[in-house]
């Protein structure tokens, strides 16, 4: 009678000394643990740090902070547990996958998120390949989000810590890498329970601070880096109201966001005043009331679907939607225009939905992550 042997912890069928792991480690606590753990459990772990981007050139300054000590800190920990560790230069890959467009998009209007493309563009593609060159069976990374066999094979699913989760940037994972791709830290409850594993294994970065800034944008000062990548980027131009009225002047469309209220200076008004629209081609951004953000139907474009039925079967599908990742997902009718493109009908409307951010689709009831798309101006 045959013997299945049982599967170890990554879901493979041989014990995890025979198992390659692939291991993007960032510096950073999570995906050190994660190094950490698999190592302690045996498996034949390699470490990967990308070289992405260099702070100092993309901020034009001195004595900026670099990716170098992120990478020295990777290192110490594949030294700590026994492993090997490579750096890999990814710097052109990344800005031309990541930094070009977030630079072209706040030019455009948009309100970008570059976490995502890094991770659909560099992290789960060009890495996801790297890790296939190396023999690996499988990638893992130190991302709070959950992968849970179904019924039609993996699916993606919200992390156990909902402060945590970060579904809203993987989104974009699509099943063929989900088959790949580990992530040992979903089912964590806290961020503390984190920290503990890495105090159990005497890394050094167990009490590192989280990042809290795009990696490229250290200081939070997105304009000063659209400004160095594309000089004459901060061209000044007019603040007018939603009848076209010239309230003032602003230095520069890059500055501003839809729904932003601060720093606008235009004060003096009876009621206050939000951005509404931005018109980059006018060099103007137009302000209104609060109740001119609300918005109900949210057009969505190059949707990535998780779900187990062909998205275009039905003609509605009820969800819920996340369009902002600090936001809760909200009750949405997603009507499908092709396999790649929706209207998105919220049942409640929304403040201050910018094109550039994603829209993330969840099943009504569970934690499962059923793809999303970006929010563009429609047609």
């Amino acid at each position: 009678m045959p013997f299945d042997p049982p599967l170890n912890s990554l879901g493979f069928a041989k014990p995890p000394a025979q198992t390659r792991v692939v291991v993007a480690m960032s510096g950073g606590v999570d995906s050190s643990v994660v190094a950490a753990e698999l190592a302690a459990e045996g498996y034949d772990v390699v470490g990967v740090t990308l070289q992405l981007y260099d702070h100092g050139a993309a901020l034009a300054k001195k004595g900026a902070c670099c990716a170098g000590r992120d990478i020295h800190d990777a290192r110490r920990v594949a030294e700590a547990m026994g492993f090997p560790h490579y750096v890999l230069d990814y710097e052109s890959k990344f800005r031309d996958s990541v930094i070009d467009e977030f630079a072209d998009a706040y030019l455009a209007g948009a309100t970008p998120v570059p976490c995502i493309r890094c991770n659909e563009r560099v992290k789960f593609r060009d890495l996801l390949d790297t890790a296939r060159d190396l023999g690996a069976d499988c990638m893992a990374t130190g991302h709070y989000i959950q992968r849970m066999q179904g019924e039609f094979g993996a699916e993606l699913h919200r992390a156990a810590d909902p402060v945590r989760d970060q579904s809203y940037f993987l989104f974009s994972t699509t099943p063929e890498q989900l088959d790949y791709l580990r992530f040992p830290l979903g089912h964590l409850r806290t961020k503390a329970e984190t920290r503990a594993l890495a105090v159990r294994h005497g890394l050094s970065v167990a009490d590192k601070p989280d990042s809290q800034d795009i990696c490229f944008v250290p200081d939070g000062n997105y304009a000063a880096v659209i400004e160095k990548l594309r000089p004459g980027a901060a061209d000044p131009g007019e603040i007018v109201d939603m009848q076209g009225t010239v309230l003032g002047q602003h230095n520069g469309v890059i500055h501003y966001t839809i729904g932003q209220r601060r720093g606008l200076g235009i004060g003096g008004l009876a009621d206050p005043l939000y951005v509404v629209k931005l018109d980059p081609d006018a060099r103007r951004v137009i302000v209104g009331p609060k109740a001119a953000l609300a918005t109900r139907t949210v057009p969505v474009r190059e949707i990535n679907w998780l779900g187990d039925r062909p998205f275009t079967e039905q003609a509605e599908w009820e969800m819920s939607v996340k369009l902002r990742s600090t936001r809760p997902p909200a009750p949405a009718i997603i009507r499908p225009l092709s396999d790649t493109e929706a209207e998105v009908e919220l049942l409640t409307p929304e403040e201050g939905i910018s094109p550039g951010q994603a829209c993330v689709f969840y099943a009504p009831e569970g934690s499962r992550v059923l793809g999303g798309g970006w929010i563009w101006k429609g047609r």
